[in-house]
């Protein structure tokens, strides 16, 4: 009887295959699930997917790794970064012409108030590829060897304050002027001093007026190596003894340089008309 139970045993079939069994047939369902929903893939969840599969398996190998899924979706974002690039274009070229309209439009108000105040051998204006340029010869402003602006000047300096309120985001850089003349006094050692000094005092008259931000406005003396014409007559030198304010662009063309820049003076303009 004892035998017969013990046969019985022997015979019994040993079914311990079954675990690891059942478990490939659970990763293998598991696979064939992701590969059918490649198909209609979205691939940032597709990515997370990925990263859960990675961090899942010890071998920390993803089985997307270097996959045409990955090269989708870097052509995605190709696309989107082109798109971007476009919208950031077209921004920028609104943003050109409206600045180009309010540096026409401010040039316009300087030429009326120029020719209602008969200062047209005075004042000049260019507009150009980098800046609006305002000259003012220095006998309008100083009297000789002097950087004390004239009285009637600072009145000058507050109508010209006045109209650059209604632009408040351009830069301003006023910049002083001389001729090649040398000068040695106890204030103004050399046209350095007197150029630099000129540019300042005029620039403080500027900014008396509480609108501006003076961050964004800079002095800058030139002395006499940046002349507009020869210092070999008095004409001449009369036009290179002046201050400039320029009105600085913010939106100029990555290939804009000194060469291709195109000014035109209001004598100019007014001679073609």
């Amino acid at each position: 009887m004892s035998r017969k139970r013990h046969e019985h045993h022997e015979e019994h079939a040993d079914e311990s295959w079954l675990l690891p069994y059942s478990d490939l047939m659970t990763l293998l369902l598991a696979l064939f699930i992701v590969l059918y929903s490649v198909s209609a893939v979205n691939t940032s969840k597709l990515e997370e997917l990925s990263k859960a599969f990675k961090s899942a398996f010890s071998s920390g190998v993803s089985v997307f790794e270097n996959s045409s899924i990955t090269d989708d979706s870097d052509r995605v974002r190709r696309s989107e970064d082109i798109s971007s690039r476009r919208d950031n274009t077209k921004t920028r070229a609104t943003l050109q012409q409206e600045e180009q309209a309010n540096l026409e439009h401010l040039q316009q108000q300087l030429k009326e108030y120029i020719q209602a105040n008969g200062l047209s051998s005075q004042l000049d204006t260019q507009l150009n590829q980098s800046q609006l340029l305002i000259t003012i010869r220095d006998n309008a402003l100083f009297a000789s060897a002097s950087a004390t602006v004239k009285p009637e000047a600072q009145k000058l300096a507050a109508a010209i304050a006045q109209m650059l309120v209604g632009y408040p985001d351009f830069e301003i850089q006023v910049s002083g002027h001389t001729d090649n003349q040398p000068i040695n006094t106890a204030e103004f050692p050399s046209n350095w001093e007197l150029s630099t000094k000129r540019a300042t005092n005029f620039m403080k008259i500027l900014l008396e007026n509480p609108k501006f931000e003076p961050k964004l406005f800079s002095a800058t003396g030139y002395s006499e190596y940046r002349p507009v014409d020869s210092n070999d007559s008095v004409t001449g030198r009369a036009k290179n003894r002046r201050v400039e304010i320029s009105i600085l662009r913010k939106y100029v063309e990555p290939d804009d340089t000194g060469a291709n820049q195109i000014s035109v003076p209001d004598t100019a303009v007014a001679a073609a008309q």
